[in-house]
């Protein structure tokens, strides 16, 4: 067994269920496990095998990305003005030639940009598998990179010809998906304490799979447990329509409809829900993935985080899609929400004599804290972890540093974990997953980022050139 002491940390944020935030703290970790939290007085004595100083550096827990599709770094910037339905019909072509190598190097560089970002635990939502791609190629780079890894098996089953929006040749047979979704449970998910890898069992949309996959999905999940379930809703105008023109219902009521609500259950975007949905949600437990840089990426509109925290619905932060969001930065997510739900329409406004018919914003919408909240106990409720999102003895050993003295922090001693997110978007000086250094001194101790960026390059000519 090997002990590290991280010694003299300038600002230490636990997010623990006290919220202590901590001057002149430090962390005991043994083997990939968190000992002992506290001031630099109460850990006075502690010995270790490895002694780190971070004199001038904040300390937080690393933080929870809980909605990604880390396979469109390869098309970023493509698609820039238009809606989502334009959006994705444009990207389904040069989506179906993927392959293996090509879902393995974009994983890579997603997971290396998260990391750098603040990211410890991330998901994948993987829901188109052309040409014989498989799961396995980002579990094999999570594993080679040390993320934290939720492997999302994604699946597209409702074509074109089926009344579907993807392409014919982009999904799948339904009892192919199903079969493969049983492999990767029994192949790599470990529902254990501090455990590197889980899957989730994600059909990708209401308009791209039938009702028999959402159920069959469920189903199968709970039949295995710590396998939850993941997917998109109420993220578009046009996924309205399509409920209520081929389901007869709104979407979370098409969502209900198939089992899907429960604390197993979360959904990216969830922006098109009325106040009693969201009751819905906070009742059944059922989760959230905010991913307010996509959303205003593609003008789809605003969601009403607020009413969802005030109603006690569980939400994290996800940073979507490399080719909607077009970057993989937990700070600047963090960032975004608490900007955006300020500028959102107030209800209150409009409630009170002389209102503003609901047009003002607030900026008590959602303070920093908050943000940085649902980026760590968030995002790691939803995953239904109860080992990570925050810093206290028994937790797994994530956490991140930031150096202090830098030109966008200076200034900010009066609240420096505020400033993580008001100031930034920033990169990590250090960070440690399960306990293990990822990047020291601002580098990746085992990665070799030219040579991914290279291969990087190599795949999108090679898709480019289809």
């Amino acid at each position: 067994m090997t002990t590290l002491l991280i010694k003299n940390i300038a600002y230490l944020a636990t997010f623990d269920d006290e919220a202590r935030e901590i001057k002149d703290g430090a962390l005991l970790v043994r083997d990939n496990v968190i000992e002992a939290v506290g001031t630099m007085a109460e850990l006075e004595g502690a010995a270790a095998d490895r002694v780190l100083d971070l004199s001038g550096h904040i300390v937080m827990p690393g933080m929870v990305n809980i909605h990604h599709h880390m396979y469109q770094n390869l098309t970023r910037v493509m698609v820039q003005d238009d809606e989502l339905l334009v959006w994705l019909k444009t990207l389904y072509p040069i989506w179906s030639a993927l392959d293996d190598h090509a879902i393995g190097v974009s994983a890579r560089v997603a997971m290396a940009e998260l990391i750098a970002s603040g990211c410890t635990t991330s998901s994948d939502h993987l829901y188109i598998l052309p040409n014989n791609c498989t799961l396995d190629a980002t579990i094999d780079a999570a594993s080679d990179l040390g993320l934290r890894f939720h492997a999302a098996r994604g699946a597209m089953s409702r074509g074109q010809s089926q009344g579907g929006l993807p392409p014919d040749n982009c999904v799948e047979k339904e009892e192919d998906i199903l079969k493969d979704a049983e492999r990767l449970i029994h192949t790599y998910h470990d529902n254990t304490r501090h455990s590197m890898s889980r899957i989730i069992l994600a059909p990708c949309s209401p308009f791209s799979v039938t009702p028999g996959l959402m159920k069959d999905a469920a189903a199968l999940a709970r039949s295995h447990k710590g396998v939850h379930l993941h997917s998109h809703l109420a993220e578009d105008l046009f996924e309205e329509d399509y409920c209520h023109d081929v389901y007869g219902m709104r979407s979370v009521g098409f969502a209900e409809s198939v089992g899907w609500l429960g604390p197993d259950v979360w959904f990216a975007h969830s922006i098109f829900m009325t106040s009693d949905e969201i009751r819905l949600f906070a009742d059944s437990g059922t989760g959230v993935a905010h991913c307010p840089s996509a959303n205003m990426r593609c003008g789809q509109g605003i969601a009403k985080i607020r009413e969802m925290l005030d109603l006690g619905v569980n939400v994290g932060l996800g940073v979507d899609g490399s080719a909607s969001n077009d970057t993989s930065n937990m700070f600047m997510e963090a960032r975004l929400a608490m900007m955006l739900q300020r500028v959102a329409p107030n209800r209150y406004l409009s409630e009170t004599p002389g209102g503003r018919g609901g047009f003002g914003g607030t900026p008590k919408a959602l303070s920093a804290r908050e943000a940085l909240t649902m980026a760590t106990r968030g995002g790691a409720k939803i995953l239904g972890r109860d080992d990570i999102g925050y810093l206290a003895p028994g937790m797994s050993a994530d956490f991140i540093a930031v150096k202090l003295n830098q030109l966008g922090l200076s200034g900010t001693q009066r609240d420096p974990l505020a400033a993580l997110v008001m100031c930034g978007p920033f990169k990590v000086d250090y960070s440690f997953i399960n306990g293990r250094e990822i990047i020291a001194d601002g580098q990746f101790r085992h990665l070799d980022v030219d040579g991914l960026l290279a291969s990087h390059q190599t795949v999108m000519d090679r898709i480019y050139d289809q």
